[in-house]
């Protein structure tokens, strides 16, 4: 009997064979789908922060920032306190993990982040969530990736995101991070404005960058968790079934659930594993590579200023609605400011 007759959906006849990840900060979306984990991060949570099911959320970590926060640092505490807040709640609803955001203006200060994800996991603790319950998100650059590191070390897992290329993805299984999150979709959007072209999922640039890292993490015996990410259409998530976990926005998951096509498994563990085959990158090699690659600088560059900037749009709704003070901590534009000043003739 075929999987049209049984009635089953691309959905389910995905999640036989990758994990599937909410890609939303929308609790309606997450209990309407039942994923096995989620996401959040800045953008997300702009998007879900004003709406009616998230103002209980929001108001506790006001209070909770105006009650526990020092002088100055009331913005810093919200904040985190509301993506714990959120992920929480997400966590009524999925039996995994929930996946939460640092702030990307700390992406190049190892120490700021190892502080930042301190604080989460302890929010966390103090709603009741164990660490093994959460993933810290780190943008991947080199401090991310250091910060990683020392975070695993300590028994507290990472999901290292703005993955765009196979340095980074050395570096991230080099330093044991559990999770790394490849951009499928902003690295087609990248080629398409690049070359003018289209491509078919089977040869999306971001499919097939993907699909490279798969075979290199699993070919070394790597243990970090691939996810792909960032979709831009049903048929790049296709295209990567198999993958460890696919995190899929709400449009994609609506479009499997309505549809009844078979669902071919792509990617699939070689049975060949030589792990001395794993490379090591030293700070100066990675950086090289990840200068040399054109298109995952300037993707990783552009992810971190867009989600810094959807960071602020979010303080500053808070600021407004709430009274929150700004945060105590250097503000990017000011700092560009400062030195565009400095620099003047």
């Amino acid at each position: 009997m075929s999987n049209t007759e049984k009635k089953e959906d691309q959905y389910t006849q995905l999640a036989r064979y990758s994990v599937i990840v909410a890609d939303t900060g929308d609790i309606d979306a997450i209990k309407k789908y039942h994923p096995t984990d989620a996401t959040t991060n800045p953008s997300l949570l702009l998007d879900a922060a004003s709406k009616p099911t998230y103002k209980h959320l929001v108001d506790e970590a006001v209070e909770y920032g105006r009650k526990n926060a020092k002088e100055g640092d009331e913005m810093r505490v919200v904040m985190d306190k509301l993506f714990v807040n959120a992920g929480t709640e997400i966590l009524k609803y999925i039996p995994g993990v929930i996946s939460t955001e640092t702030d990307a203006r700390l992406s190049f200060d190892v120490d700021a982040l190892i502080d930042q994800a301190h604080r989460l996991i302890k929010f966390y603790k103090e709603n009741g969530v164990e660490k093994d319950r959460v993933l810290i998100k780190l943008a991947s650059t080199w401090e991310g990736i250091v910060a990683a590191g020392k975070l695993e070390s300590e028994g507290i897992h990472c999901n290292m995101t703005l993955i765009f290329g196979m340095a980074q993805a050395i570096g991230c299984d080099q330093h044991n991070a559990t999770l790394i999150s490849p951009f499928v979709g902003r690295i087609l959007d990248w080629y398409k404005q690049h070359t003018g072209k289209d491509y078919a999922p089977h040869e999306d640039p971001g499919v097939v960058s993907v699909k490279q890292i798969y075979n290199y993490y699993k070919s070394v015996g790597s243990r970090t968790i691939v996810m792909g990410a960032s979709f831009r259409s049903k048929g790049e998530v296709l295209e990567l079934a198999g993958c460890d976990k696919l995190t899929i926005g709400p449009k994609f998951l609506e479009e499997l659930k309505s549809s009844y096509d078979p669902v071919e498994r792509k990617l699939v563990p070689t049975k060949n594993v030589d792990p001395s085959k794993r490379i090591k990158l030293t700070e100066a090699q990675f950086r090289w590579l990840l200068n040399e690659d054109q298109m995952a600088t300037e993707k990783l560059s552009e992810g971190i200023r867009k989600f810094a900037a959807d960071a602020i749009k979010l303080e500053l709704q808070l600021e407004q609605q709430f009274n929150v003070k700004n945060v105590k901590r250097t503000n990017p534009q000011k700092l560009n400011d400062e030195v565009e000043h400095k620099v003047s003739y």
